[in-house]
């Protein structure tokens, strides 16, 4: 895939993801603000305890959904590929909006499914289209391809044979 289908796959993910932690928040938020208010309990536990928890993974969720975002910005920025740490992240992220989406299916609905299955694609195909980062630190595979730029360009690339140009003297 080449950087016109890369690049703005890279920046819709990112800002879908940035959206989403945003809401997770104030979802997790919502819940904590209720769960204080009524001085709810759940088998005994603490309303304050749950009300901190909640919070407190609303915060640690949207966070990890944020750096996400910003490894997907970083990829859209200098088109190169994922490296060792935010490769798994990512891949992490994707089962996350699989698990996720399994569950809202259940709870919320075929909507918050179809949200979940529509992240989780944008994240495959950011991965995919991507790829791994090459060993020597260059761009992207086929990245600059298009433009002449990218490996194999010049005179006779993908013709198996040199242009007279390349030939040298000995070939006259």
């Amino acid at each position: 895939m080449g950087a016109v289908v890369r690049r703005p796959v890279g920046w819709v993910a990112a800002i879908v993801l940035l959206a989403e932690a945003v809401g997770f928040v104030f979802v997790n938020g919502l819940m904590a603000t209720v769960v204080d208010n009524q001085q709810m309990s759940l088998a005994g536990l603490d309303p304050d305890a749950m009300s901190n928890g909640a919070w407190a993974a609303g915060i640690a969720l949207g966070l990890y959904l944020v750096v996400c975002a910003a490894l997907l910005v970083r990829a859209a920025l200098t088109d190169r590929g994922f490296g060792r740490v935010a490769r798994p992240v990512l891949i992490g992220c994707a089962v996350l909006h699989g698990v996720l989406g399994a569950l809202a299916v259940g709870l919320v609905g075929w909507t918050a499914f179809l949200f979940m299955m529509v992240v989780l694609a944008l994240l495959v195909l950011a991965l995919v289209a991507f790829g791994e980062r090459p060993k020597d630190g260059g761009r992207a595979p086929g990245a600059g391809a298009a433009t002449g730029t990218g490996a194999g360009a010049g005179a006779g690339a993908g013709t198996g044979a040199a242009g007279p140009a390349e030939a040298g003297p000995s070939a006259a």
